[in-house]
């Protein structure tokens, strides 16, 4: 990535460094130009068509400087990224920012940024540590829980002709009113509901239980107080409800017949083998796991990384921020997060502080075993990692298209960094010695920080062992 950005790196105290950083006149001309463009793009300016703005006549309009101050918004992004990526730190929690006065044409841009860094580690050995590692095995009441799904799957819902009770679904025609009056939303037809699912409000199901089929109700319900519709919560509502049919669930037999619905399989017994089989499958994927991410650990414990409170405390907030973002994308509101666990943000960013400083142990360890063993990224690797996170229905010219654009940006860089680092995994688990569990456990409780001295062939490892 050439962005003409040159970088000076001055080690602080409590893991932090300083970044001079200069942006090239040339660089910051170019990222003035392109926000001339974006600009350009939204103004109406005569003799020109909309959106065609030409950048020079962009800056004379609206200003050199005002430009420029747009041209550095959207620019000290990518600038700080490369920055970073030319110090070879790994930075942590939020950078402190120092931008003086803007330069003049002609002149490059300076600033300063002040940030955390993960700390070196100094290593101890990490070739063949011990780590337990469980034998893989199908809990028979796993099978059965997932043939117990495949029948839910499969059932029926037959009609009865006898007043519904708990788990009976019933089809019915509903009108809510609130003092009388019909409300948006509060009506249906052909509803089937299952009396005990807690689907609709709070005591809805319960007052249609005994009801049969050609029944009239009438269910008086309250909305709760935080109801998602500020003009129904907290008030009361009536629902006048006609019942058209009464079903039961029936579940088919767990026999050959249930396989061949399920999927083709010729018995019930291939039908549990494939079930045995997936589970199996994943279990050995959770150990493999498992065992990668306590050998890592191991070779935390055997080396001297000094970690600085105030960074901890910045990775907890970075791992908060990444759930909130994580909560988010899967619609659910991180307040409403907040409030259902009883906690404040700050709370629960102390309460991953253990967590925190964990990962950033390893962090350190893996860096240190990167430069140690000289472990190096060919283009060719991140090309692939880029190509299988582009998936399978990516086309080679967006493949392409997205490499470039990565690669502009310095993500790609980001990324060598994250494959070096699973290369040094790799390396520990290769060398690492699978013991039993039991045995694993029954070592870490002999196992003292205090017990230095070798005791003789019984000697229990100690971290400066």
């Amino acid at each position: 990535m050439a962005t003409g950005v040159k970088t000076t790196t001055t080690e602080l105290a409590e893991s932090r460094v300083r970044l001079d950083v200069e942006v090239e006149s040339a660089a910051l001309e170019r990222q003035l130009n392109q926000a001339a463009e974006a600009i350009g793009r939204e103004m109406k300016v005569p003799g020109f068509r909309s959106g065609k703005v030409p950048s020079q006549v962009v800056i004379q309009q609206v200003g050199r400087q005002a430009v420029l101050d747009e041209a550095v918004r959207r620019g000290l992004p990518a600038w700080y990224e490369e920055a970073v990526t030319d110090a070879g730190v790994t930075v942590v929690g939020d950078p402190r920012i120092d931008l003086g006065e803007l330069p003049g044409k002609g002149s490059p841009l300076a600033f300063s940024v002040e940030v955390g860094v993960v700390p070196p580690a100094e290593l101890g050995d990490y070739r063949g540590v011990e780590v337990g590692r469980r034998e893989p095995s199908v809990d028979p009441e796993q099978v059965q829980a997932e043939l117990d799904r495949v029948r839910e799957a499969l059932a029926s819902l037959d009609t009865v002709e006898r007043a519904a009770a708990g788990n009976d679904y019933v089809v019915i025609d509903f009108v809510g009113t609130l003092d009388g009056e019909p409300f948006e939303g509060g009506e249906a037809r052909g509803f089937v509901l299952e009396l005990g699912s807690g689907r609709l409000l709070p005591g809805f199901e319960e007052q249609l239980e005994g009801a049969s089929a050609g029944d009239s109700r009438t269910v008086k319900v309250a909305f709760p107080d935080d109801y998602q519709a500020d003009h129904l919560a907290g008030r009361e509502a009536e629902f006048a409800v006609d019942v058209k049919e009464v079903k039961e669930k029936r579940l088919p037999e767990l026999d050959d017949e249930l396989a061949v619905e399920a999927g083709g399989y010729d018995s019930l017994d291939e039908l549990r083998s494939e079930i045995e089989t997936r589970i199996a499958e994943s279990e050995d994927a959770a150990i493999d796991g498992e065992f990668r991410e306590a050998a890592v650990d191991a070779v935390v414990e055997r080396s001297k990384i000094e970690i600085p409170h105030e960074l901890v405390h910045s990775k907890a907030h970075e791992m908060w921020h990444r759930t909130t973002h994580r909560l988010s994308n899967q619609g659910i509101d991180p307040a409403r997060f907040l409030e259902l666990s009883g906690k404040t943000e700050e709370e629960i960013v102390t309460d991953s502080e253990p967590d925190a400083e964990q990962a950033l142990k390893r962090e350190a360890v893996l860096a240190a075993i990167v430069s140690a063993e000289g472990i190096e990224v060919s283009d060719a690797e991140v090309d692939e990692a880029m190509r299988a996170a582009a998936g399978p229905q990516a086309s080679e010219k967006q493949v392409k298209r997205a490499i470039k654009r990565a690669r502009s940006q310095g993500a790609d860089e980001a990324l060598r960094d994250d494959i070096a680092m699973r290369k040094a995994v790799d390396l520990i688990v290769e060398h690492a010695k699978p013991i039993a569990v039991a045995a694993a456990e029954a070592r870490d409780k002999l196992w003292t920080p205090d017990k230095e001295k070798d005791e003789g062939p019984g000697k229990i490892w100690t971290p400066s062992s």
